[in-house]
């Protein structure tokens, strides 16, 4: 465990322990101050059922936001590139997501190791799980946008633009990545976040473009 004591919590509604602030506020302080806000639940020490939670909570609010944005009311611009199958995928990500998370903070974790991070398995994993759950409203915002975006389209045929219509399904990527690499910086004691995030960024991007590829030649 990352040494923090309850003296560090000063961005937080509530206080270390003695006053439990709500779900609700500790996001809110995520987004005020990701690192004393990742600092705060590493030095709680949260049981495993609480960081799956975290987890499974984000999971639940991604399958939300794309549910939105893909089933009920995608944009024309990107209704016509949506596979047919897009609910099996859907359901595939809702079931997969949370293994793949811990797939996910494993690696993470063992990298840092190798760049001299300080954190435990425990903390890799509250920094990961923790930023995804800070991120997801952000996800939910976008999801809310596409439907704007459909609403206003019949009336302002612009809207439908690709420019303007396929940018909302990628931009929640920032944040999650942003604060996840924020996290985890804290949770190996890096002072620096610029690198941990441009790394994810561009793994990201290269993984959105090869699975483009696999897409236009029918593997997946």
């Amino acid at each position: 465990m990352s040494d923090h004591a309850p003296d560090d919590f000063e961005v937080t509604h509530g206080h270390y322990e003695d006053q439990r602030a709500s779900l609700g506020k500790r996001i809110i302080d995520g987004w005020r101050d990701m690192r004393k806000s990742t600092a705060r639940l590493i030095a709680e020490d949260p049981a495993e059922a609480r960081l799956l939670f975290y987890v499974m909570l984000s999971d639940i609010v991604t399958f939300l936001s794309w549910s939105l944005k893909t089933v009920v009311a995608p944009p024309q611009a990107a209704e016509d590139r949506l596979p047919v199958a897009i609910a099996v995928y859907l359901i595939l990500m809702l079931f997969a997501r949370t293994a793949s998370m811990y797939i996910f903070a494993g690696a993470i974790g063992a990298v840092c190791k190798l760049f001299g991070g300080k954190g435990s398995w425990r903390d890799t994993r509250a920094g990961v799980f923790w930023g995804a759950l800070v991120a997801a409203p952000f996800g939910l915002a976008m999801a809310l946008f596409t439907i704007f975006l459909a609403f206003m389209e019949p009336t302002f045929p612009a809207l439908g633009a690709d420019w303007i219509a396929l940018p909302p399904y990628w931009i929640s990527m920032v944040p999650f990545l942003w604060f996840i690499s924020v996290g985890v910086a804290e949770a190996h004691g890096f002072r620096r976040v610029g690198f941990l995030f441009l790394s994810l960024s561009i793994l990201t991007i290269a993984g959105v473009f090869g699975a483009l590829i696999l897409d236009a030649r029918g593997v997946i």
